[in-house]
């Protein structure tokens, strides 16, 4: 009887919204707000016991507690780094997502297309959370698991060498926002020995709930320069990476700067007029944030001196450090996948864009694409077309 009663009120919360965004369940029933509240009432900052500042919460094997790369590891709080640590600094861009020492390009790639969507990222990373007003050493994110939204709560102690973020950081040396959601991410995973390897498309999905596709370059269809306008254009986010033959060939740097086995974010598609023909080309985003390609429209190519000045200002005032732009038919022939996670019911091969619609059925909200069809899909708030 129990287990059934247990089966009943599950069911009945799902009824009432538990696991939208808007209300996420508490991973490890941990209240964000609730757990605020009691460090500000009692003056002391947070500290996490479900996930605690420990060599645990590195790793296991290449990140074990005996390992040489958590050597001389130190967990500090940002306002032990620096003098006025910001959570966000000028909004969230894909320059605050710098790698570590941690093998989770495919992690940063995937945070630095969520940028590109501010109320995606407004999603993942709630509002409100500061260094300053009602600072208690706690701050929460919120992913996509299993079909519902879940809140995870972290405290700000992170791993640090000689007074340095091991791992993400942003360039801006007193903003955290990045390092606090990869360390959020590790919780959900175990550790952060856990993020070493993976795909983008998890990323796209963890943060979005949304419907991921996959595309071989060497098999692309003719018109995939279209499909990537028009998920660009959608808000979906696009990662593209160079697949290995071997461990060897792992972040293995091309003759022409480009990284193998290394993930990478696709955050532009632009035309110029080039010679008097159109030119397709595509931008792409290092989560290093260093080491760019180096071949035809790279950031000093001749090509740029054959169009048109305004067009080139306007390309380069999209480009970040990191960034860079390249011929869409040297990305086929370089790259090996493009990932896309579509937030809408699009099959981006179709010219007509199709938005989710909500229907209330049964006190639960049905979400059916606008063009027919109806389907139960919670992972996105979105308004009605």
């Amino acid at each position: 009887m129990a287990a059934v009663a247990a089966k009943l009120s599950k069911e009945r919360a799902v009824a009432e919204g538990l696991g939208s965004n808007g209300k996420p369940v508490k991973y490890l029933n941990q209240d964000y707000k609730a757990l605020r509240d009691q460090c500000l009432q009692a003056g002391t900052l947070f500290k996490d016991e479900e996930f605690p500042a420990c060599p645990s919460a590195l790793g296991y094997r290449e990140l074990g507690p005996y390992s040489p790369k958590t050597q001389g590891v130190i967990w500090k709080r940002p306002t032990e780094l620096c003098t006025n640590p910001k959570f966000i600094v000028g909004g969230a861009t894909r320059t605050d997502i710098c790698q570590g020492e941690l093998g989770d390009c495919w992690l940063l790639a995937a945070i630095a297309s969520l940028t590109l969507d501010q109320e995606i990222l407004d999603r993942v990373v709630p509002k409100d959370q500061s260094f300053q007003k009602d600072y208690a050493g706690i701050f929460h994110f919120q992913f996509w698991q299993f079909g519902e939204w879940v809140d995870v709560v972290v405290d700000d102690r992170l791993p640090t060498k000689n007074g340095v973020l091991v791992f993400v950081h942003s360039e801006e040396g007193n903003e955290f926002w990045s390092a606090l959601l990869e360390k959020a991410y590790a919780k959900l995973n175990g550790s952060y020995e856990a993020l070493t390897g993976g795909s983008t498309i998890e990323g796209f999905e963890d943060f979005t709930g949304g419907i991921s596709e996959s595309y071989e370059l060497r098999k692309a269809p003719p018109n995939l320069y279209q499909i990537i306008r028009k998920a660009l254009n959608a808000g979906s986010l696009l990662g593209c990476s160079i697949d290995i033959t071997g461990a060897a060939e792992t972040e293995q740097i091309t003759r022409e700067k480009l990284v193998k086995g290394h993930a990478y974010s696709l955050t532009g598609a632009e035309e110029v007029n080039y010679h008097r023909r159109p030119e397709k080309l595509v931008r792409i985003r290092n989560p290093w944030g260093e080491v760019e390609w180096t071949g035809a429209w790279s950031d000093n190519a001749p090509e740029w001196n054959y169009i048109d000045p305004k067009q080139k200002q306007a390309l380069d005032e999209q480009s970040n450090d990191g960034e860079f732009w390249m011929a869409f038919s040297d990305f086929k022939s370089q790259f090996t996948r493009l990932e896309i996670c579509n937030l809408s019911p699009d099959t981006l091969t179709s010219k007509e864009v199709h938005k989710w619609g909500l229907t209330l059925f049964s006190g639960n909200w049905i979400r059916g694409s606008t063009a027919g069809g109806c389907q139960n899909y919670p992972g996105h708030q979105v308004n009605s077309s």
